[in-house]
């Protein structure tokens, strides 16, 4: 592959992760934040919003860690085409047994690959110098999905590479994989609860992240570092205890309880998710 096709395939990949960015973040950031506002204010999880400056920056950090993704999708095409990756395109290769099977071993592989990186941001160092840019969302909006320090767009690139390399991938899998990624990602920013009641304490998706899960994340730091799963912050005690309690204050909420306040301030109490220092 030659320097300008190697461009060219990086040019092609950013237009596909920016519309796919766009597609789901701004989409929901327009139902949620534009059409739906004052209807679904009781659901949100901090009774406010952050300011449009701070939007506008988890876009700017986006597009940047989406030009990233492009170039590592660009040297992972190359590798691919000098046979370096295990990557196929004969579903007949491995079937399609494996094919499902692939895209749930693909999402235990990246929660654990998540959870401890995630983890290794929080030390102070790391912090401070790159982490620091994602967690100056306190109150994140779906526009916070891909709102990352270079140095970590680059860490969380770094995985699909990892996976290519050392796993059979189908091209098909890959993308069911990075499109629920995304979905997942926007879901826990969306500064809504979306799930129903029952969903915090069910036996089984009890398992599951919600948005209040990964919002209690932002606005208190050293807790709740998993992407999809609770597994790991359960196993390692980085579960914050107050997780259910809040999760079921937010659905206890109803139109008449609670409405947009005219400022930044949260109507009638202090924010059930007051920001904690490093």
């Amino acid at each position: 592959m030659g320097f300008f096709e190697f461009l060219a395939t990086c040019v092609a990949l950013f237009a596909i992760i920016l519309f796919r960015y766009f597609l789901f973040a701004g989409g929901a950031y327009f139902i949620w934040y534009k059409w739906k506002r004052e209807k679904l204010f009781h659901k949100r999880i901090q009774l406010k919003y952050p300011p449009q400056k701070l939007i506008k920056k988890e876009m700017k950090y986006s597009v940047m860690t989406s030009m990233i993704f492009a170039v590592t999708g660009g040297m992972l095409f190359w590798a691919w085409r000098e046979g370096y990756t295990r990557v196929y395109l004969e579903i007949h290769e491995y079937g399609w047994a494996y094919f499902f099977t692939s895209i749930i071993i693909m999402i235990l592989f990246h929660e654990t690959y998540f959870y401890w990186t995630h983890r290794l941001m929080h030390l102070k160092p790391f912090y401070m110098s790159v982490h620091k840019i994602h967690h100056d969302s306190n109150n994140p909006s779906p526009m916070a999905a891909f709102s990352f320090h270079p140095y970590e767009g680059i860490i969380e690139a770094g995985f699909l590479p990892i996976l290519a390399f050392i796993m059979p991938a189908h091209p098909a899998a890959i993308l069911f994989f990075l499109t629920f990624m995304t979905v997942l990602s926007v879901i826990n920013h969306l500064g809504y609860e979306v799930y129903p009641h029952w969903f915090s304490r069910h036996w089984l998706m009890k398992g599951l992240i919600t948005g209040t899960h990964h919002n209690m994340h932002h606005s208190r730091l050293h807790c709740n570092y998993g992407l999809y799963f609770t597994w790991w912050d359960l196993i390692m005690k980085t579960h914050h205890p107050d997780y259910e309690k809040l999760y079921d204050e937010v659905h206890a909420r109803t139109p008449e309880s609670v409405r947009e306040p005219n400022s930044s301030q949260v109507v009638g109490a202090a924010s059930p998710l007051a920001p904690t220092s490093f």
